[in-house]
Formats: C-alpha cells, structure tokens, sequence
C-alpha cells in the first residue's frame, strides 16, 4: 500500500514538473524579452535625448529651458517604455492609465493659473519673444530683463524697481521689445499757434536737430504738419538715433526746443480760460430798458 502511495506521489510530482516547466520556460523567455526591450529602449531614448538636445542647441535655446523640457521628454518616452512592457507581459495598464488621467485632472483644476504660467514660460523660453538684457514695453509697464524663470519673468524699470510679472500675462500681452534693433526713431510733437509761419518753424526744428550729436546722419528727418486742431498747429518731428543714447538724445531735443521758441518768439499754444464780469448796474438797466 505505501508502494502504491509512493507511486502516485511520484507521478503527480511528475506531472506538475511536466506542466510547470513550459509556462516556467515561456516567462523565463518573455522576461528575458522584456529585458532586451528594456535595454533597447533605454538605448534609443538616450540617442532620442541627445538628438533633441542638439536641436535644442542649435535652435538657441535658454540653458534652463532645454534641461526643463528634456527632463519632460525623457519622463514621457521612460512611461510609454515601461507601459509597453507591461502589455508586453501580460499585466494590465488600463487602471493604472486611468488612474495617471484622474490624477493628473485634479491637479491641473487645482492649478490652472499656475500651470498657465508655466506654459506661458515654456512658450516664452522656446520662441524667445525676448531675452534676458532686452529692454522691453508690456502694457504700462517696461524696463529691463533681468531673469525669466519657468513661473515668472522679472524687469527692472529705469527708477530701479522690480517688476515680477507671471508668464502667462506675458504670453497673451503684446509685447515691444525696443533693444531687438540697434536703432531706433524718436517722434516728437510740436504744436504751434496758427498765427506762426510753418516754414520758418520747420527751418528753426531742422537747426535744432543738425546740433544734436547723437541723431544718425545717414537716416531721413522727417518734420511734417501732423494735424490742425482748434487752437494749434501740430508738427512731428521723426529722428534716428541709436538706441542707448535714445532718451539723452529725446530730453535734449525737447529742452532745447522750448529754449529756443522763446528765444525766436515762436508761440506754443496752451489751453486758455477767458473770464468776463459783466457790470450790475449796466445789466440793471438794460433789465429796465
């Protein structure tokens, strides 16, 4: 009887083995698969980094802005490796991407201003619309570049202050950038009374401008009638200049204008308010009359 027992033992051993090892052998080959796809794909996102780093490079973009953005990528093509293994085995990805999506929901509601001024800086740092240096215009608001970050971009106005202004305000403003261009033109108005002779006026602005040093010489002047108003005659002066001596160049003009107006007795007009007291003893009277 324990003969008899003993067999049977044996032969379900053998029987288990029989069936185990094929499914044993079958897992063995499809993590040794997975592990070869493993190593591939960590190859081929290695090379993808280097090439979007390259190109990133050569498109010139910020420093920081590169690493931010290939840490991204990198993130991503390691995710879509790694679910691809687990289809590849046999386990199921369907929750967990539901899950990622869920999550990844009530994070972006939580955050929407924050993750609008992230892309703003994302958009910022890869267009390059300015850089750090630029001396730039936003709504009533300018100065000078100092630092842009992923949330916020930072300028110091010429009275030294410091602006930190979010990125997805900037990327939805419009923004003048004044130090893209070496050069730029100053527009100055001049009003005039009608009783003035243009021509002399026009030929007293051209002295004016012919002194000052900083107004390139090989760029038209225009001095043109820009408007005539109720009470003035309003001229426009266009010069060149380059663009670090721009406002030198603007305050001397316009000091030097008035200074010599008053010299030549050319009239600036000014708004006047005329006040007439009418007698009593005449208004008496003509009430009478």
């Amino acid at each position: 009887m324990d003969t008899v027992m003993g067999n049977n033992s044996r032969f379900d051993l053998e029987g288990f083995f029989y069936k185990a090892l094929p499914v044993a052998a079958d897992f063995c080959i499809h993590i040794l698969i997975a592990l070869a796809i493993f190593f591939v794909g960590r190859k081929l996102i290695k090379w993808m980094l280097s090439f979007f780093k390259r190109s990133f490079a050569k498109a010139g973009m910020e420093e920081g802005a590169a690493d931010f953005l290939l840490s991204i990528i990198k993130f991503a093509l390691f995710f879509v490796l790694i679910l691809l293994l687990f289809e590849f085995l046999g386990l199921e990805t369907g929750s967990v991407i539901a899950l990622l999506g869920s999550a990844g929901l009530a994070v972006g509601l939580a955050l929407q201003g924050s993750l609008a001024n992230f892309a703003g800086g994302v958009l910022i740092l890869i267009m390059k619309p300015f850089v750090v240096g630029d001396y730039i215009i936003v709504g009533d608001k300018e100065g000078t570049v100092i630092s842009i970050d992923i949330i916020y971009t930072k300028l110091q106005m010429v009275d030294n202050k410091t602006v930190i202004m979010p990125n997805g305000r900037l990327a939805d403003s419009d923004i003048v950038n004044v130090t893209r261009q070496d050069k730029r033109r100053i527009d100055i108005p001049v009003s005039v009374d009608y009783s003035e002779n243009i021509k002399e006026v026009r030929a007293v602005l051209d002295g004016i401008i012919k002194k000052q040093e900083g107004v390139l010489p090989e760029e038209p002047v225009d001095i043109v009638v820009d408007a005539l108003n109720d009470s003035s005659v309003d001229m426009m002066i266009h010069v060149w200049v380059r663009r670090e001596v721009f406002w030198q160049v603007k305050w001397a003009m316009l000091e030097e204008i008035k200074e010599t107006f008053d010299e030549k007795g050319i009239t600036i007009p000014y708004n006047r308010l005329d006040v007439r007291l009418k007698n009593d003893e005449n208004s008496a009277g003509e009430e009478e009359n």
